[in-house]
């Protein structure tokens, strides 16, 4: 079973209904406690008062005899429950009364003149009392406890009245509240019409969508997605530019092998349909590089910047071993030179090999035979510096600055090129914080050199 959408207004209203509901629980739990409180205190004064009565009416009475059943009634009459009550005399003892108050000996206490309030237990139940102690009319020596206890029932019912009382007006005003809430809601999220409809309106725009009219609380959302359209204006760029170069690249080779090929249809003589044929396997080998070029051009860009602590002096002699092969068809010594490591970078080593093989590569093209190729490691302050140098014959201080364009390459020179090497190890160095530096050596030639901040420990 599919799990419907998740709603922002539905998931508000819940952060918001729930905690209500839970207020309203507790709120009925306080509002019967404090209910209960103040029928207590209620109940207690009325309790003192009735007690005092029931003395004050002890010293019109004779105290030789039982009471009157209608002052039995009178004391003991409770509408929501019973009353208790006990005359006890220092001298005579308990006169009269009509439950066991031996436990709680109110007659030892009468010292004090102000009525006394305490609870306990009579006849099993849990029971209020109020004790006044008065001067016996009958003998002056002697002293009165007058108790009087009522049960607890009347108090609990008067606090649960007044609790039916309150949750009805609580629940009306949790009612409201949530309306108000849903009003707020829905009609708060309205501030987010005009973004919607500007993102409406756009057709292909790749431009960000932060506005003064964004709110404060979507702000991370829509950086979020700036920073994705951002990247995905990027790759469409890169991709653009890939379609222009090739296009600018592939034009003339494949004119040309079009060209030779109408020449070798027009003629017969099988020396000119040669020279056509071996025109043509030049240009494919040219396109083919060129293919070959921007294809690693368009994935050093593209990469992500997926970085690993790496150590430089395990992985160049074997990148460097690799070219030899090459180097001894071009008639190039190619060496490697480094002092004790360890080179530790945090760097991607499939890009950085990309980077070094186009450089050897433009090394070996354009120095020229019998030239010598040196590929080393060396430490300039806190940075690890991979270099490719030569002696061949250099390069100009005006074309020095232009190193490093794309599709740029010396001019007079006679070697066939696309003009893409140093622009391929340019973007893959660019993506480990790395920079490249063309530099002139003292005895001649060129000096490319990679520097990579250095990774103290891996």
């Amino acid at each position: 079973m599919m799990r419907g959408r998740p709603s922002l207004r539905r998931r508000l209203l819940a952060f918001l209904a729930v905690p209500m509901l839970a207020l309203l629980t507790l709120n009925a739990f306080l509002t019967y406690y404090v209910a209960l409180n103040y029928s207590n205190r209620i109940h207690d004064r009325s309790l003192v008062d009735d007690t005092v009565s029931f003395a004050q009416m002890l010293d019109t009475m004779p105290l030789t005899g039982d009471l009157s059943p209608q002052a039995r009634f009178l004391i003991e009459y409770d509408s929501e429950g019973h009353r208790y009550f006990n005359v006890q005399s220092r001298r005579l003892g308990t006169i009269s009364g009509n439950a066991d108050f031996s436990a709680y000996a109110p007659s030892q206490e009468c010292a004090r003149e102000e009525p006394m309030l305490y609870s306990g237990t009579l006849n099993d139940q849990r029971v209020r009392m109020a004790t006044v102690c008065t001067q016996s009319a009958d003998n002056p020596d002697d002293r009165l406890a007058v108790t009087v206890a009522e049960t607890m029932a009347d108090r609990r019912h008067r606090a649960q009245e007044i609790l039916m009382i309150t949750i009805p007006l609580m629940t009306s005003l949790i009612v409201c509240m949530t309306a108000l809430v849903w009003f707020g809601v829905k009609h708060g999220l309205r501030i987010l019409t005009p973004l919607t409809n500007r993102l409406a309106r756009r057709e292909g725009e790749l431009t960000p969508i932060s506005d003064a009219d964004v709110p404060v609380e979507i702000e991370p959302l829509i950086s979020t997605i700036d920073g994705l359209i951002h990247r995905q204006a990027d790759m469409i760029a890169q991709q653009n530019r890939f379609i222009a170069d090739a296009a600018h690249q592939l034009r003339s080779p494949l004119t040309g092998m079009g060209l030779h090929v109408e020449q070798a249809l027009a003629h017969d003589d099988p020396a000119t349909v040669r020279e056509s044929l071996q025109h043509i396997r030049r240009l494919n080998e040219r396109t083919t590089r060129v293919s070959t070029q921007l294809l690693a051009l368009a994935r050093a860009q593209a990469v992500p910047d997926t970085l690993q602590a790496m150590d430089l002096g395990t992985h160049v002699p074997d990148w460097v071993g690799s070219r030899v092969p090459d180097a001894i068809r071009a008639g190039v010594d190619l060496g490697y030179r480094s002092d004790e490591g360890p080179w530790w970078i945090e760097g991607n080593a499939a890009l950085l090999q990309e980077a070094v093989d186009n450089l050897i590569d433009n090394a070996l093209r354009y120095a020229g035979k019998g030239t010598t190729v040196t590929v080393g490691l060396d430490l300039h302050d806190f940075e690890v510096e991979l270099f490719v140098e030569d002696n061949g014959p250099g390069v100009s201080a005006e074309v020095m600055q232009r190193l490093g364009e794309r599709f740029f390459r010396a001019p007079g020179t006679s070697e066939t090129g696309t003009g893409l090497g140093l622009a391929i190890a340019r973007e893959a160095v660019d993506h480990m914080d790395g920079r490249i530096a063309y530099l002139h050596v003292p005895s001649g030639g060129l000096k490319v050199a990679i520097r990579i901040p250095r990774l103290k420990r891996p």
